[in-house]
């Protein structure tokens, strides 16, 4: 079985900066594209970051130059660093990572954390 679990969030004041983790454990055979995403109270889960293998990321425009995604392959992990947090940032951060198991290894399938809460507010 595979676990993704995010860790990392917490109550910050505006210009404050928070760094979210997501680990991925288990029988993993290959560990790939990792994305962010964020649900904010009232609104549609919308999509923050991603990284692929190769290194290559995407962001949202509401947080280009603003936070920066990363990942370890040997860890199994993946980083978001969130600097100059606004209130508009406020959300439940989720992480999803497409993942093949030892025990299929040719088939990618969707994983996700259970999410880790950010609440940015003076």
């Amino acid at each position: 079985q595979v676990q993704l679990v995010e860790s990392g969030g917490g109550l910050v004041q505006p210009g404050e900066s928070l760094t979210l983790s997501c680990a991925a454990s288990g029988s993993i055979f290959t560990f790939n594209t990792v994305t962010w995403y964020r649900q904010a109270p009232g609104k549609e889960r919308e999509l923050v970051a991603n990284i692929a293998n190769s290194g290559y990321t995407y962001y949202a425009d509401s947080v280009k130059g603003r936070f920066t995604i990363s990942r370890d392959n040997a860890k199994k992990r993946s980083y978001l660093q969130m600097n100059s947090l606004e209130p508009e940032d406020t959300a439940v951060y989720y992480c999803n990572a497409k993942i093949s198991t030892i025990d299929w290894p040719s088939r990618v399938s969707d994983y996700w954390g259970q999410g880790t809460q950010v609440t940015v507010s003076s």
